[in-house]
């Protein structure tokens, strides 16, 4: 049985793009190494460029691992990742409050912003298995 298609590759190297922060490994739930990548420019460039060619596997990884549902993880990442101080990925998963707070502080003055790209794939399959 082939797993459900939760996240992109197109989505994983626009990502890649913004990869030297980390971006495309928070995006298939590699947190602590997308935390690396972020303190370190993607390894200092090289680990950034090696992803280019492990972003298939990851992609993989991730629609094995994560709950698919009415709530799509390539909306969700890409209100994240370009709309995130604004908290429209928030609303998009329905969280109105929070998204409400995120507009009004900047995304909480970017800390906010740094847990959702620890944590959003979870909120996504949590929202999805209660859907």
């Amino acid at each position: 049985m082939q797993n459900p298609d939760t996240h992109s590759k197109v989505i994983g190297y626009l990502l890649w793009i913004f990869g030297f922060m980390g971006a495309h490994r928070f995006y298939y739930g590699r947190q602590i190494t997308g935390t690396i990548w972020f303190f370190t420019l993607g390894l200092f460039f090289i680990g950034w460029i090696i992803d280019l060619f492990l972003i298939p596997g990851m992609d993989d990884a991730a629609d094995e691992r994560y709950e698919p549902g009415s709530i799509d993880y390539n909306i969700g990442w890409i209100l994240l990742t370009f709309l995130g101080i604004f908290g429209i990925h928030r609303f998009y998963m329905g969280k109105v409050i929070t998204g409400i707070i995120y507009l009004l502080t900047a995304g909480l003055l970017g800390l906010g912003i740094l847990y959702d790209f620890w944590t959003l794939n979870g909120q996504i399959a949590e929202k999805n298995r209660l859907a």
